[in-house]
């Protein structure tokens, strides 16, 4: 018997037609493809930004968090919908965050106020950045402050879970800074204490400008 009838015969026995290991070899470097293609953009705004540095020599004025920090497994609530939710299903676009209490000292606005300032600065490309004051206890927030950042999404979160994702530097605290995750959900750049606006809006227009993500 041939061995095109030995397959035929097998085929016809188990009612299942045979698999080609060539066309399986071929849909696996599909699969590989599809997934290079999907992360190629991040991966060359890190490549372009850390590695081949910027037109005239630029380096990065955040801190690049290495190894990544993936957004964590922790639930959040959403303070202007009680609805509460994983801190991951946020991935998509470009988040700027600050963690601070509902008090919100002189501080705490001053990051508010930055980050919404930078996001509208990026001009058309301000839809794929979204930003973050992530709450860190259950005191209301004032009126004053509500109606001044209400572009600003609102999430209450555990301070403990932040702070074992969230980095801080010697002398700092979370309150400290202000934090930028990429689209795919990875913590990227911690800012520094009293972070100069001018100097974060140059390294999040230069990242949106190279990653096609978000």
């Amino acid at each position: 018997m041939s061995a095109d009838v030995r397959t035929a015969a097998s085929a016809g026995h188990t009612g299942e037609p045979a698999v080609d290991p060539v066309q399986r070899r071929r849909a696996r470097r599909m699969l590989v493809l599809l997934f290079a293609v999907c992360a190629a953009p991040a991966v060359a705004a890190y490549l372009m930004y850390y590695v081949f540095k910027p037109q005239g020599g630029t380096s990065a004025y955040g801190t690049l968090i290495e190894p990544q920090r993936p957004l964590p497994a922790l639930v959040v609530r959403d303070d202007e919908t009680g609805e509460s939710l994983p801190l991951s299903s946020l991935k998509g676009k470009w988040l700027m965050i600050s963690a601070d209490t509902a008090t919100c000292d002189e501080n705490c606005v001053s990051k508010l106020f930055y980050m919404r300032q930078i996001r509208v600065l990026q001009g058309n490309e301000r839809t794929r950045v979204e930003t973050l004051w992530l709450v860190t206890d259950a005191s209301a927030v004032s009126k004053p402050i509500d109606e001044a950042y209400a572009d600003t999404r609102r999430l209450r979160a555990d301070p403990v879970a932040l702070a074992s994702w969230l980095p801080t530097q010697e002398g700092t605290g979370l309150r400290d800074h202000i934090y930028l995750v990429d689209p795919l959900g990875n913590l990227m750049m911690a800012f520094p204490k009293n972070a100069d606006p001018g100097k974060i809006k140059s390294d999040l227009s230069r990242l949106l400008k190279w990653s096609g993500t978000g």
